[in-house]
C-alpha cells in the first residue's frame, strides 16, 4: 500500500502509512532503505519534483517520530561527514536536542579534522563545526560550557574565517566555476564567495558575510564570559579604543579575571587587526585574492616619496646665464633636495599620498591601515598580550601568509624601521618565490617584484645608495616597454617643506611599468645627485645625473643649471656616454653654447676615446681621476660608439663635436623612456662602479 501511495505521490496517505511501518517494523532493512532515501533528500540541495515530494512526506510525520527517525538514521551512518550532516538536521529541527548532542558533534568534527590531518583550516570538518554547529551551541543558553572551551572554539572559528576570506587566487581558482563573475570576488562583495569546499556541496560551502559571522561569535562568547563591553554593533575604532582601556588594568586583576580580560583584549584586537590588514592588502594588491578578475584594478606599493629630488636651494643663477636658462627664472622652486630628508622618521603620523584616480576609496584604505597598525602595537604593548598573540600566530602558521607579510612590510616601512623592513622583504621575496606567477594568475611581473621595489626604497632611506642602484637596475629587466613619455601620474602638488619637519612622506605608488620606471629613475638621480654635486669632482656621476635629469624635463632644469655651473667652474668635463643617451634639445644647446667664446670655451670631452687621442693638445682628462680610464673603455659597446677621433688635434675634435651634435639633434624625437631604459641596462656595471 505504501509503495502505491508513494508512487502516486499522495503525500498525506503515504505519510500515515510510513508512520505505521516505522512504528511496527523499526528494524526491517527495507524500512531503513526507505528512510535512507528520505533523509538523503532532506540533505540534498536539489529542487527536483521527487526530492520535494520526499521532503513533504517527511514533514507529515509527527515531530516525535521525525526526531526518533533522524536519531536512528544517524546511528546507521559510519561516515563522519554524513553522520554530522544527519545530526545537524536533528539539531536544527529540534533545538532541545542541542544540549544533548551539540558539543559531542562539535568535538567529533574537530577530532576528525585532526585524524584526517587537513592541511588547511578551510576544510569540510571545520566548516561544519564553525558555521553550522558552533552557532547552535553558543546561542543556546541551556548549553553550559566552561570559559576555556569557549576560548578554544573562538580560536577555531577565527582561524577558519580568516583563512576562508584571505585564501589566495590559487585556491579559489581550483574551485571557481565558469559561472563566477568578477563582482562576486571583489573586496566589497567577498562576503559571499561562490566556491566549493572539498567534501561539501556548493550550497553547504556558501558563507554569507564571514567577517560579520566571526564578530558575532566573538560577541556571544564575550557575553557568556562576562567581558567588559558588548562587542555587537560596535565600530572597529570603538572596539580598539575599549581594548586599549581594558589593557591598562590587566595587571591589577587576580588570576581568573586576568585571564578573562587578557583573552578579551587579545581576541578582540586580533580580529580587528586581521580584518583591517586584509582590507588594506586586498585594496593595494587585489590580484592576490581575485586573480584574473582584478585585471582592471591597479596594484599599489608603498614607497618613500622622492618627488623632491629635483629641488635644490644652492643654485647661483647669476653665473653663466644663457638664453635658454632664462626660461628657468620664472619657475618657482618648490621642492627641497631629498638628501636633506631625515631617513629615520619613525613618526606615528607620516602622511601617505595616494593618486586619487588609482584608489577612489583611499580614505577607507588608510583608515584600515591605521587600525591594523594600532592593533598590532597594542598586541605587543604588554608581555601577556604579546605572549598570547605569538602563540596564536604560531598555531595558525601566519608566518606563511603572503598577504600578511605584505602588510607587515608596509607597516615597518611606515614606522621608519628600514633594516627591519629589509629583513621582512627578504622573507616576502621567499614567500613570493613559493607563489610563482604561474600559480597566482593575474599578477604581473612587476607585482611579483614588490619586494625588489621596496628594497630599493629602504636602502635609499638608509643612505645605502649602491644597494639602491643595484635593486633599481635589477628592476629595469621587468619593465614593459615602450612607456610613453607623456604618461604622468596625478601626484599631489609638492609643497614647501619646513626645515623643522623631520619625517619624510610616503606614497602608495601604482605597481606598473608606467609608474615604477619613473620612480626608479628618480631614485637613481637621487643617488648620483649626492655624489655629483659635492666638492669632490666626479665627472662620471655628474654625467649620469645629467642623463637622468632629462626625465620629467623641465622639472630638473634648476639642477641641470647647477651641473652646468659646476662644469664652468671646473673648466672642462669628460663624459664619453654623452652622445649615447643625451637627446634633450635644451641640454644639447646648452653644451653647444659651452664650447663658444661667450660660453667660456669649456673643454668638453664627450666623444669616445677623445680624452686619450687629444691628450697632447688639451689637458689630460682634466681633473678626472686616472682610475676611471679602464672603466670608461668597456662601456663602448654599440656601433655608434666606435667613432674615433683620427686627427688628434683640437680643430679636428671641434669638427667631430659639431657633427656629433648635429646627429644628436636628429635623435630628439626618440622615446626618452626607451633611451633611459637602454642606459640602465647597458651601463649597469659602470653605474654600480660609480657608487662603489
Amino acid at each position: 500500500m505504501y509503495t502505491i501511495e508513494r508512487n502516486a505521490e499522495r503525500t498525506s496517505s503515504a505519510g500515515r502509512l510510513l508512520y505505521d511501518i516505522f512504528v511496527n517494523f523499526p528494524d526491517q532493512p527495507v524500512v531503513w532503505r526507505e528512510i535512507s532515501v528520505i533523509t538523503s533528500a532532506l540533505r540534498n540541495d536539489s529542487q527536483d519534483k521527487q526530492t520535494q515530494f520526499l521532503r513533504g512526506l517527511f514533514e507529515t510525520l509527527p515531530g516525535r517520530i521525525q526526531c526518533e527517525m533522524l536519531l536512528k538514521a544517524t546511528e546507521q551512518c559510519f561516515n563522519t561527514l554524513e553522520r554530522a550532516e544527519m545530526l545537524l538536521l536533528l539539531l536544527r529541527r529540534f533545538p532541545d536536542s542541542v544540549v544533548q548532542h551539540g558539543v559531542g558533534l562539535g568535538e567529533s568534527l574537530l577530532e576528525a579534522e585532526n585524524i584526517e590531518d587537513q592541511e588547511s583550516p578551510v576544510n569540510c570538518y571545520r566548516k561544519l563545526f564553525v558555521c553550522d554547529v558552533l552557532p547552535l551551541i553558543v546561542n543556546n543558553p541551556d548549553v553550559r560550557l566552561p570559559a576555556a572551551l569557549l576560548y578554544k572554539y573562538l580560536n577555531k572559528a577565527a582561524e577558519f574565517y580568516i583563512n576562508y576570506v584571505t585564501r589566495s587566487a590559487l585556491v579559489e581558482n581550483q574551485y571557481q566555476g565558469a559561472q563566477d563573475t568578477p563582482d562576486l570576488l571583489s573586496p566589497s562583495k567577498r562576503s559571499s564567495q561562490k566556491c566549493v569546499i572539498e567534501g561539501l556541496t556548493e550550497k553547504s560551502s556558501q558563507i554569507m558575510d564571514p567577517w560579520e559571522q566571526v564578530f558575532k561569535i566573538l560577541s556571544v562568547v564575550g557575553v557568556r564570559c562576562e567581558w567588559q563591553m558588548d562587542m555587537s554593533r560596535r565600530s572597529f575604532g570603538d572596539i580598539l579604543l575599549k581594548m586599549k582601556d581594558v589593557s591598562r588594568y590587566i595587571g591589577n586583576y587576580d588570576n581568573e579575571a586576568h585571564t578573562k580580560y587578557k583573552t578579551q583584549v587579545v581576541y578582540s584586537t586580533v580580529l580587528v587587526f586581521f580584518k583591517n590588514a586584509f582590507q588594506y592588502v586586498s585594496s593595494i594588491q587585489p590580484s592576490l585574492f581575485q586573480g584574473p578578475n582584478a585585471a582592471n584594478q591597479t596594484p599599489l606599493v608603498l614607497l618613500e616619496d622622492v618627488s623632491s629630488v629635483y629641488g635644490d636651494t644652492d643654485i647661483d643663477r647669476s653665473k653663466h646665464v644663457h638664453k635658454k636658462r632664462k626660461l628657468a627664472e620664472g619657475r618657482e622652486k618648490t621642492m627641497q633636495s631629498s638628501d636633506d630628508e631625515d631617513p629615520s622618521g619613525k613618526g606615528r603620523n607620516r602622511h601617505i599620498a595616494i593618486p586619487a584616480a588609482e584608489l577612489p576609496n583611499s580614505a577607507e584604505v588608510l583608515e584600515s591601515f591605521r587600525l591594523a597598525r594600532e592593533s598590532w602595537e597594542l598586541l605587543h604593548s604588554l608581555e601577556p598580550l604579546d605572549k598570547e598573540f605569538t602563540r596564536i600566530c604560531v598555531s595558525w602558521k601566519t608566518d606563511s601568509w603572503l598577504w600578511l607579510r605584505i602588510f607587515l612590510t608596509d607597516m615597518t616601512l611606515y614606522q621608519g624601521q628600514y633594516k627591519k623592513a629589509i629583513a621582512s622583504l627578504h622573507h616576502l621575496a621567499a614567500l613570493q618565490g613559493s607563489h610563482s606567477p604561474q600559480q597566482i594568475p593575474g599578477q604581473g611581473p612587476l607585482e611579483n617584484q614588490r619586494a625588489l621595489i621596496q628594497l630599493a626604497t629602504c636602502h635609499f632611506a638608509l643612505g645605502e645608495y649602491r644597494f639602491t642602484c643595484e635593486k633599481v637596475l635589477d628592476l629595469m629587466c621587468y619593465m614593459a616597454l615602450p612607456i610613453q613619455e607623456g604618461t604622468k601620474l596625478q601626484e599631489e602638488q609638492p609643497k614647501l617643506k619646513s626645515k623643522f619637519r623631520k619625517v619624510s612622506e610616503l606614497k602608495l605608488w601604482p605597481c606598473t611599468s608606467a609608474a615604477i620606471m619613473p620612480y626608479c629613475l628618480r631614485l637613481l638621480l637621487a643617488c648620483f645627485k649626492l655624489r655629483a654635486f659635492t666638492d669632490h669632482r666626479d665627472d662620471i656621476a655628474l654625467g649620469h645625473a645629467i642623463v637622468l635629469l632629462q626625465h620629467e624635463w623641465p622639472r630638473g632644469e634648476s639642477l641641470f643649471l647647477k651641473a652646468i655651473n659646476k662644469i664652468c667652474q671646473q673648466g672642462n668635463f669628460q663624459y664619453e656616454n654623452f652622445f649615447n643617451y643625451v637627446t634633450n634639445i635644451d641640454m644639447l644647446e646648452e653644451f653647444a653654447y659651452l664650447r663658444t667664446q661667450e660660453g667660456g670655451k669649456i673643454n668638453l670631452e664627450l666623444l669616445p676615446n677623445q680624452g686619450i687621442l687629444i691628450k697632447t693638445s688639451s689637458p689630460p682628462l682634466g681633473l678626472l681621476q686616472q682610475e676611471f680610464l679602464p672603466v670608461l673603455q668597456p662601456s663602448v659597446q654599440t656601433a655608434d660608439r666606435h667613432h674615433t677621433v683620427t686627427r688628434g688635434i683640437t680643430k679636428g675634435v671641434k669638427e667631430d663635436f659639431r657633427l656629433a651634435m648635429e646627429r644628436q639633434v636628429s635623435r630628439c624625437r626618440e622615446n626618452l623612456m626607451t633611451v633611459l631604459h637602454r642606459f640602465c641596462i647597458n651601463e649597469k656595471v659602470l653605474l654600480l662602479q660609480t657608487l662603489a
